[in-house]
């Protein structure tokens, strides 16, 4: 399936780029998010006249990527969790609730933007978050997982 793209794509290309996918990432995830157009000659006649449109979008986006990037960098915040003895925790602490300790903290983090490679954290103590806030741009944030007794 040939797309053309609306915005910069991690490991896929750049925005206006022509590019061949599997249908169904086409089909179920980029032409759905917006984040690309089949490749028709309509459709390629309709980028080409909002180029510098697509282009200020991404521009924008990119900006205020970058000066999130600033606020989050170095940054930390604590959850406390129901814990037994050792340090295990009683269920887990995922993407959903280190985005919302950051945004109670002030640093608005949504959960699509939190990367965790190892899965969930299950254990208390002291672990780097991979955090991706656009295409190219990301940084790690610390977490404290604080085991309270139950």
């Amino acid at each position: 399936m040939q797309l053309i793209l609306l915005q910069n794509v991690q490991n896929l290309g750049k925005l206006g780029d022509k590019v061949n996918v599997r249908p169904g990432y086409g089909r179920n995830f980029l032409v759905p998010q917006g984040k690309a157009v089949p490749a028709t000659e309509a459709n390629l006649a309709e980028f080409e006249q909002r180029r510098a449109e697509y282009e200020a979008r991404a521009k924008e986006q990119l900006d205020t990527a970058q000066s999130r990037l600033g606020d989050l960098e170095g940054a930390s915040v604590t959850i406390s969790a129901n814990a037994s003895a050792e340090g295990k925790l009683f269920g887990s602490i995922g993407p959903r609730d280190i985005a919302e300790a950051f945004t109670a903290a002030g640093k608005p983090l949504e959960k699509s933007e939190v990367v965790m490679g190892e899965g969930p954290i299950r254990r208390a103590g002291e672990y780097d978050i991979n955090v991706y806030l656009h295409a190219g741009i990301e940084t790690t944030v610390k977490v404290i997982v604080e085991g309270v007794a139950a």
